[in-house]
């Protein structure tokens, strides 16, 4: 457990240097020129009051820091965990206000991750593909869009979908207030403007700007809608609403599984060589703390962000010391400069968050996964449709479900081929591929590529049937090239002996190709694998049988001793 403890807090808790605090100060104040808006516009996404975003930037962030094993990871509102958040209120609206929801919410996702550490589950991470996830930020990115639409125009779109939200806001465009669309444009043509010098906090620069010009323009005034009164403080403890438990856990659950594929994903882009490891159980548990504790204190679910840890690592956080800045920054804005928010027009935070969102629909992406390979395109484009249709939480179900049912169908068809030797280099490669490599008479070589077990056993003994049938003159010798095959299970085994056995009523042998023969311990404790160990019918290489094989002239008895 020490050693564990150890690795938490990624270098603040333990090991810190003096010389870190400078570059931690600068780094953590940086990040709060991104997270600080960001948040606000972000709880607007949730459905929630701005103060509420704050409130993700303050307990949760301070938590993680203490106890998370990434060291530029920044865990506060993202713009997937406030969508799913505003798709799970709605859920339970007639029984409670949409705040206490959401701190429900935040507490339930915090058990459940940590129920999720304590049995070890960290490497669910691993069976989630980088297509899905491309898939789904894009539909992501397109809801969010869509659903900003209200606040650009300044009219009240209507709908829960996609579709119905776009089609509502293109029936109002006659109604659009051009000053509320002018600010909108204004903010976002500023906001791509400063992205040509990285080196200035942009959102910042806007969002104050926005809300200082809104202030003495009285734009309130002229049609724009505003942010409003902000209460100030830091937020008191509350207590979840128990009855919304169980409408609450499906969406808990989603959101569990998102939170934890964004904030490990954005872990392991940003980590350095220097870095410590990153440990994937100790992040749930760590994740899982900052949600709980966050609950209590009225912040909805929060994850690791990439836009707020990109800036947290290129200004040269050291530790996550530069977390506890930026915290610190959001209770300081809560405590003193609430007050001054209220002027903020809404369609300034709709246009921060179009901007955003542009870096989460990565066209570019999904053509380049459909060049390298078109199934794992399918996937995207299948957790795009669904996050744009289904809903969010409907689509993380639906693409987890297919992302695995095509892991199933790969390993229940792997490849399978004839061999054949290179007369130049003499290594053996796959003969479809290189036709003019050389073949010894009455000898078919096959090689598999995975572990055989009770589900692809037959489906692959079969495969090579065929290609034994497809030969022009049956073989003599079967030899099968297992070195690729990591282990087999008892019912491949019995299979493996139905094959043999089958092959001896076509008047073949077979033989094996087989590196390291423990890995294959279950196939020996078999009536044929047995037979196979007391003959001359195993060999350390394919190079090794063929040249048995030329020694003992290919007859149709070659290895029967």
């Amino acid at each position: 457990m020490a050693m564990e403890l150890r690795d938490t807090g990624a270098g603040l808790l333990y090991g810190y240097r003096r010389d870190w605090l400078r570059r931690d100060l600068l780094a953590g104040v940086a990040t709060a020129a991104v997270v600080v808006p960001q948040a606000m516009a972000y709880a607007t996404i949730a459905g929630l009051p701005v103060q509420t975003g704050l409130y993700c930037a303050l307990v949760p962030m301070a938590v993680y820091a203490l106890l998370g094993t990434s060291r530029p990871l920044s865990v506060s509102t993202t713009s997937t965990i406030s969508v799913l958040t505003a798709e799970s209120i709605a859920l339970v609206h007639e029984k409670a206000n949409a705040a206490t929801a959401a701190l429900t919410l935040a507490v339930m996702t915090g058990a459940i991750l940590l129920i999720a550490a304590v049995l070890r589950l960290g490497f669910i991470a691993d069976f989630i593909p980088q297509s899905v996830v491309v898939g789904f930020k894009t539909g992501i990115g397109l809801v969010i869009a869509a659903g900003q639409l209200g606040k650009i125009l300044g009219v009240d779109v209507k709908g829960d979908g996609f579709f119905d939200q776009i089609a509502s806001a293109l029936g109002q465009l006659g109604d659009a207030s051009l000053t509320t669309v002018a600010v909108a444009a204004g903010t976002i043509a500023a906001l791509l403007l400063l992205r040509r010098r990285p080196a200035l906090p942009g959102p910042l620069i806007v969002i104050a700007g926005v809300t200082l010009v809104s202030a003495l323009a009285h734009l309130d005034d002229h049609g724009v809608a505003t942010v409003g009164s902000v209460p100030s403080g830091l937020p008191l403890p509350m207590l979840p609403h128990l009855d919304l438990v169980g409408r609450l856990l499906p969406a808990a659950l989603g959101i569990s599984l998102i939170a934890f594929l964004e904030s490990i994903a954005a872990a392991r882009i940003f980590r350095k060589r220097t870095d410590r490891p990153l440990n994937a159980d100790r992040e749930l548990f760590a994740l899982g703390a900052a949600n709980l504790a966050g609950g209590f204190f009225q912040a909805y679910p929060t994850a690791g962000g990439l836009s707020q840890t990109a800036v947290n690592d290129s200004t040269g956080a050291r530790s996550q010391g530069a977390e506890l800045v930026t915290s610190v920054c959001a209770a300081a804005v809560l405590l003193a400069l609430a007050p001054l928010i209220a002027p903020l027009p809404l369609a300034a935070l709709g246009g921060l968050i179009l901007v955003i969102v542009t870096g989460l629909i990565d066209i570019p992406e999904l053509l380049r996964i459909g060049r390298i390979r078109p199934p794992e395109f399918v996937l995207a484009l299948v957790a795009l449709g669904a996050g744009i249709t289904l809903g969010l939480l409907q689509a993380v179900v639906v693409s987890s479900v297919l992302a695995l049912l095509m892991l199933l169908y790969e390993t229940n068809h792997p490849p399978v081929y004839v061999l054949g030797r290179d007369p130049a280099t003499g290594a053996y490669r796959e003969l479809a591929n290189h036709p003019g490599d050389e073949t010894e008479p009455g000898l078919l070589i096959v090689r598999i590529e995975s572990r055989l077990y009770f589900a692809n056993a037959r489906r692959v003994t079969e495969r090579v049937l065929h290609l034994v049938r497809s030969e022009r003159s049956p073989p003599h010798v079967l030899l099968l090239d297992l070195a690729a095959v990591p282990g087999v299970d008892i019912t491949a085994a019995e299979v493996v002996q139905e094959f043999h056995d089958e092959l001896a009523e076509r008047e073949i042998t077979l033989w094996f190709a087989i590196f390291n023969f423990t890995r294959h311990e279950m196939l020996w404790r078999t009536e044929a694998g047995r037979r196979l160990r007391d003959s001359d019918r195993l060999y350390r290489t394919v190079a090794d049988a063929v040249a048995h094989y030329r020694a003992t002239a290919a007859s149709p008895q070659a290895g029967n001793d």
